[in-house]
């Protein structure tokens, strides 16, 4: 038994749904980036003010 190839959503029922594009699956989000840039955000004004206040 030979299959097409299907480019549509097979667990959509609706006719308009089928046509649509599968959803994208959300990728998980590096929150070790997010420290890193805090940490040079807080090195970076830190090193600022104190340059200003002595």
């Amino acid at each position: 038994m030979t299959r097409r190839l299907v480019l549509t959503n097979e667990a959509a029922r609706h006719p308009l749904r089928r046509s649509l594009p599968p959803p994208v699956v959300a990728v998980a989000k590096n929150d070790d980036q997010d420290m890193k840039l805090f940490a040079l955000s807080f090195a970076a004004f830190f090193t600022c003010f104190y340059s200003f206040i002595f």
